[in-house]
This record gives C-alpha cells, structure tokens and sequence, in this order.
C-alpha cells in the first residue's frame, strides 16, 4: 500500500489514512488487540479487580465492543480512532493500531489488521 517508502512516520500514517477512509465502511465494529494501555496493571500484574471495574465505566476497554466512527490524523505516527462503546454509547479517541474488526470475515478485518501489523513492524 505504501511502497518502499513505508517506515513508520507521521507522513505515512498520513498516507495510511487517506487509504482507510477510502477502503473502510464505517462505521465499523471493533474491540482491542489486547489490554490497553491503562489496563495492564490490572490485567498482568493483578492490581485491585474492584477498582478496575469501576475505572472501566469511564475508560475504554480492551473487551469492549465499538462503533469505529472515524479516523483521524495521527498525533505522533499512529492513528487516532473515534470509537463508540456498544453497551453505553460513550466516545472515545484512542490509537487505531490497538483495535482490530470484530468480523473476523469481513474485508475490514484484513484492512485493519494490515494497519496494525504495518505500526507493529515498520
């Protein structure tokens, strides 16, 4: 998609965008790769599961469903998704190489899972 000049840069992720918005239908539902950020410590090293209940109220999280509403210009190399949660409809921005489709047959499956090994790996 990007050619040889395909490293990860804000240029390209620029570039990674424009194809996106042309290839994707959104909205698009999607939920996390795995845990965000905010929740590993919670996750992986066993923090307060009562707190982290609580804290996914407000903050996105990894075994949430979303509406990908939109794509935005990246604020350093990677994407920004608009998602709306299913169960609550609250709006979040978050990055777009952390969500993957939920239809794991649809073409916007293998659309964003390229994105995401793209951030990854370049």
């Amino acid at each position: 998609m990007l050619g040889n000049d395909n490293g990860r840069t804000p240029k390209n992720a620029r570039r990674y965008r424009a194809y996106l918005k042309k290839h994707l239908a959104l909205p698009v539902r999607v939920t996390g790769i795995e845990d965000f950020q905010w929740e590993e410590p919670y996750v992986m090293a066993g923090w307060d599961q009562n707190e982290y209940d609580e804290l996914k109220k407000t903050n996105p999280s990894y075994t949430d469903k979303f509406y990908l509403l939109d794509i935005l210009d990246p604020e350093s190399d990677d994407l920004i998704a608009v998602i709306k949660r299913v169960s609550d409809d609250q709006t979040f921005k978050m990055q777009l190489s952390w969500l993957r489709c939920v239809d794991k047959k649809s073409p916007e499956y293998v659309t964003l899972n390229d994105y995401s090994v793209w951030y990854v790996n370049y």
